[in-house]
């Protein structure tokens, strides 16, 4: 019975009782009726609390999965929107958008452990730099250049082309060249391309890369493995370098590697650097068979920085028309929110 009620009946019980069980019964009502009074005060407040909490929680299960209209609220607040997934249908196996604030627009087994092919030439670059090795002197490509791990091909004919250092970061930059690569590894340190090898870990690992292993300087080594969450880190430390990001956005330029003055022809890999409609900053591909397709971007959209990430594409052009249903997927966001 509750306790209201019992005190409300005591009364009637005390004048059928008798004197001496009158006086228990009064010490009882002494005894409850502070508690009573006590979980009728604060019933109230809790069921006024229960009432505006009903008021104010408008969420639902679908609008959870709602895209957000409103990106530009997030250079006022940073807060991340919520994305549906549906509206992105991406075919990388792997994929990782972000802005420049770090948050978290679109994400898909962004924690995988994947080979990253060419990708690896961002971080390769990075060593060079941070080594603050002249970029000026020459740099003959040899035997030792040769990819006899999947027998690539390269322009860079052995014994006869030599390049700046500056230009073998261009040529392996620009249009992924493995021999270029192979070439910065092997010359950059007085201990050769292992000890080029364990500079590149200790800067993935400095980055907070620690699903990130490199095996090579080229990207060829299946070994070479990183995750989209580590990617997008790399990606923006390869912002801080001037070099990086003029080379990763330029679509083609001219290289002179022959005594004869034979000219090459170096295009970007990434065909959207080329594309009018985007602003690429800094932009790397990457394919071998483990690899699949893979492409890392920092770019502006609108009037937005963002990182992308995707890998483990099957065809050439997965990855970039996953990157233009990305940019659209924003554009559209907003727009809708300029037309409110």
């Amino acid at each position: 019975m509750p306790r209201l009620q019992i005190l409300r009946s005591l009364p009637r019980f005390l004048l059928k009782s008798r004197p001496r069980e009158q006086g228990r019964m009064l010490l009882v009502m002494l005894l409850v009726s502070p508690l009573v009074l006590s979980s009728a005060a604060c019933a109230a407040p809790q069921q006024r609390e229960n009432a505006n909490l009903a008021q104010t929680d408008d969420f639902s299960p679908s609008e959870e999965m709602m895209p957000a209209d409103d990106l530009s609220s997030l250079s006022r607040n940073n807060a991340p929107p919520p994305v549906n997934r549906a509206d992105l249908r991406l075919q990388s196996v792997s994929a990782l958008v972000m802005d420049e604030y770090g948050n978290r627009l679109y994400s898909k087994n962004s924690k995988l452990i994947k080979p990253i092919a060419s990708v690896t030439k961002l971080m390769t670059a990075m060593v060079v730099l941070d080594a603050k090795v002249p970029l000026d002197p020459q740099i003959g490509i040899i035997e030792d250049d040769r990819d006899r791990l999947r027998n690539s091909s390269s322009r860079l004919r052995i014994g006869d082309a030599v390049l700046t250092r500056r230009e073998m970061l261009t040529a392996a930059l620009m249009s992924s060249d493995n021999r270029a690569a192979h070439a910065l590894g092997r010359t950059t340190f007085q201990g050769g391309t292992s000890a080029f090898v364990r500079a590149m870990n200790r800067k993935a690992k400095s980055l907070g890369m620690y699903d990130t292993y490199f095996a090579d300087s080229t990207g060829l080594d299946a070994r070479n493995r990183s995750s989209a969450e580590d990617l997008v880190k790399m990606v923006r430390a390869a912002g801080n370098y001037p070099f990086i990001r003029k080379t990763t956005s330029t679509g083609e330029t001219t290289l002179r590697p022959f005594a004869n003055g034979q000219s090459l022809l170096y295009r970007n890999t990434n065909a959207l650097v080329r594309n009018p409609e985007w602003n690429i900053e800094i932009s790397k591909t990457g394919f071998i068979n483990e690899a699949g397709h893979c492409l890392v971007m920092q770019t502006r959209i609108g009037d937005r920085r963002f990182h992308i990430v995707l890998l483990d594409a099957t065809g050439r052009s997965t990855t970039t028309n996953d990157a233009i249903r990305i940019r659209n997927w924003l554009l559209n966001r907003s727009q809708k929110t300029a037309a409110r």
